[in-house]
């Protein structure tokens, strides 16, 4: 594995996320990677392996360090159990379904308060990090992903006009695993940033309505910033979708430090920034299919025109819209964090 190396500081990313002072050089960041780009970068069979086998960790974090990262993104799942299905079973999302009526929701197996994942896995990380470098952790994904992925698209829909007490407890519920997994998190010394997962729209606007959000998700989120501010930590919101219409209960009333999660077709993370950077730091935004789709010099144009565009004023962080994906070619990538230490980092 070819390595890109760079003096890094987690506290220049700090630097971003607070918009407190110019940093010395554009830090990276992004929200995961797939295990196909961690195993052909790393060269290893990381897609084969699972986060309890021996060498997963080492893998991972070597994967974020040799490409320059000072910080390495982490998320744990909540410990909530899930039907298990053959593999060739065909079967959609709704098949996973686990509430559906109030008895449901009492009688399903639901993790203790104070232990809602497995923190482990954080510790063995922490052991694994060099000077300078810190974990940006939190839940794998957020309050409402786990709804709709206990209730279902469908069932949710139902429940929202048929059984919206239904759907109060099973948000409160999960709002509670999340915001206690979050401040055990943010106490954690190796832990620099507290981030959250939550894909809430699709392209033109929003799964559940502005209200909805601000009834049901919102609170929630509230509470896990309030935690991560507790400790003197940033936390950082992952969104794909269209969010225009809830942009600002994010910034202003849950008060967020800084989104990802960008696209070029919904809205382009220099557009963003021009609404939004003096209130909250966008992060990455360089879309996933022009990295995949160009390559060479037009990539590199691609991301310079980024870099001068959303680093000028030194809040922002180098990285893509979404995720490193199964099919995004490694060397594209590379390109990308080449340029980045070219334009604005050290040489």
């Amino acid at each position: 594995m070819n390595r890109l190396t760079r003096e890094v500081d987690f506290g220049e990313f700090l630097k971003v996320l607070r918009r407190a002072g110019r940093p010395g050089y554009l830090p990276f960041y992004e929200h995961i990677a797939s295990e196909g780009f961690i195993a052909r970068r790393t060269g290893t069979h990381f897609d084969k392996m699972t986060m309890d086998d021996e060498g997963y960790w080492e893998i991972y974090v070597d994967f974020w360090l040799g490409m320059g990262f000072d910080c390495v993104p982490m998320e744990i799942p909540l410990n909530c159990p899930f039907p298990e299905f053959d593999e060739d079973e065909s079967h959609g999302s709704e098949a996973k379904v686990v509430i559906k009526t109030l008895e449901d929701f009492e009688k399903y197996d639901w993790p203790e308060v104070e232990r809602p994942l497995d923190f482990e896995h954080f510790e063995t990380v922490a052991k694994l990090l060099p000077s300078g470098v810190k974990i940006v952790g939190g839940v794998c994904a957020g309050p409402y992903e786990w709804t709709t992925a206990m209730m279902g698209v469908m069932g949710l829909s139902y429940a929202l006009v048929d059984n919206p007490e239904l759907v109060r407890l099973v948000f409160e519920k999960i709002g509670s695993l999340h915001h206690s997994g979050a401040k055990q998190i943010g106490q954690m010394e190796a832990v620099g940033a507290v981030r959250q997962g939550d894909d809430l729209g699709f392209k033109t606007a929003t799964f559940l309505s502005p209200e909805q959000l601000r009834e049901y998700v919102f609170p929630i989120y509230t509470k896990m910033v309030a935690e991560a501010h507790a400790v003197g930590k940033p936390f950082i919101l992952h969104s794909c979708g269209n969010l225009g219409a809830v942009y600002d209960d994010l910034i202003d009333g849950c008060k967020i430090d800084a989104k990802h999660s960008f696209e070029d077709v919904i809205l382009p993370v220099e557009e963003f920034k021009a609404r939004y950077g003096e209130k909250v730091t966008p992060l990455g935004g360089l879309d996933v299919d022009v990295i995949c789709r160009r390559s060479g010099d037009e990539l590199r144009k691609y991301a310079r025109e980024k870099i001068e565009q959303c680093f000028s004023d030194g809040y922002w962080a180098l990285g893509t819209g979404n995720s490193l994906t199964n099919y995004m070619p490694v060397e594209n990538y590379m390109t990308v964090l080449e340029e980045g230490v070219k334009v604005a980092g050290y040489d």
